[in-house]
């Protein structure tokens, strides 16, 4: 039996084929299946408090994106593309649950990549939970040349830089300040990218990450994938999360045929720090008859 189908805490990793995952498990491996997908520079740990209201119910199993946390870099020094995360979610459901669909919940960049997928192939997707995510971001195509250039000199002088040192505390201070997100739950996250050798402390994460993408969609493209979306869906944002959602709201919306929004207190994170009514609102969400009827 592999490590991810026995019950319980679980720490371990997933072999993909093309790239290998690391990944967290909690609940009863015989409870319905929710697969965790974080947001960028996180990793598994993220869902650590929500597993905690969630276990009881579900079997939740979160991962780390190549690049993040416990999980190895992609190979070669080339730029990321965030199309690569859709081919580990497709290899990462043939392995856990290939007969049988799955609920998805993603934060962020995860919500970013599971909208996507689940527009692509909605008979893998039971429903879908958004935290502080929409759909695939998108720009005005004038934009295209210097995304480019730029991407390429990112690029470039990042696959010079030497592993990078630091201290947790020092890190975990720099990120409450940047995000406003409480230093526990700081602290969750970054003591699962930082790795230690004979020097000191350094950086598991993969600096491609801090680079921009070479290509991003129009709002065409996006529209293409997304439009009639069929995937009960729920959207979470927070209070004090990302302005730029409400923006985008009107514009997408449409978009979804089954779209639920709620606004909970919290920051772009809050599922860490609002967890127990982020939990209430997706079991909630989970037991309505068009979310249990596809399962």
């Amino acid at each position: 039996m592999e490590l991810w189908q026995s019950s319980g805490p679980v720490n371990g990793e997933i072999d993909l084929g093309e790239q290998t995952v690391a990944i967290r498990a909690w609940g009863d491996a015989h409870k319905p299946l929710l697969v965790g997908l974080h947001g960028w520079l996180d990793n598994a740990n993220s869902f650590e408090p929500l597993a905690s209201h969630l276990q009881a119910d579900y079997r939740v199993l979160a991962i780390d994106w190549p690049g993040h946390g416990w999980s190895p870099r992609r190979p070669g020094n080339y730029p990321l593309h965030w199309v690569d995360y859709l081919y580990d979610l497709h290899r990462l459901l043939n392995v856990v649950s290939a007969d049988t669909p799955v609920y998805i919940v993603g934060h962020s960049l995860g919500g970013i990549v599971a909208s996507a997928y689940a527009a692509a192939y909605p008979e893998r997707v039971v429903a879908l939970v958004l935290i502080e995510a929409l759909t695939p971001l998108f720009e005005d195509i004038s934009y295209q040349r210097s995304r480019l250039r730029k991407s390429f000199r990112q690029t470039m002088e990042k696959s010079r830089l030497p592993r990078h040192y630091c201290e947790l505390e020092r890190a975990v201070d720099s990120r409450c300040r940047l995000t406003g997100l409480e230093p526990q739950w700081c602290r969750l996250i970054l003591q699962r990218n930082i790795a230690h050798d004979a020097a000191g402390s350094y950086w598991r994460t993969d600096p491609r990450l801090r680079t921009d993408s070479p290509q991003r969609l129009s709002l065409a493209q996006v529209e293409q994938l997304m439009q009639g979306i069929a995937i009960p869906s729920l959207l979470l944002t927070g209070t004090e999360g990302y302005a730029s959602l409400a923006e985008l709201l009107p514009k997408v919306t449409p978009w979804f045929r089954h779209l639920t929004k709620v606004q909970l207190t919290g920051n772009h994170h809050l599922h860490m720090e609002n967890a127990a009514k982020v939990a209430l609102a997706i079991k909630d969400f989970l037991e309505l008859p068009n979310c249990i009827g596809r399962d």
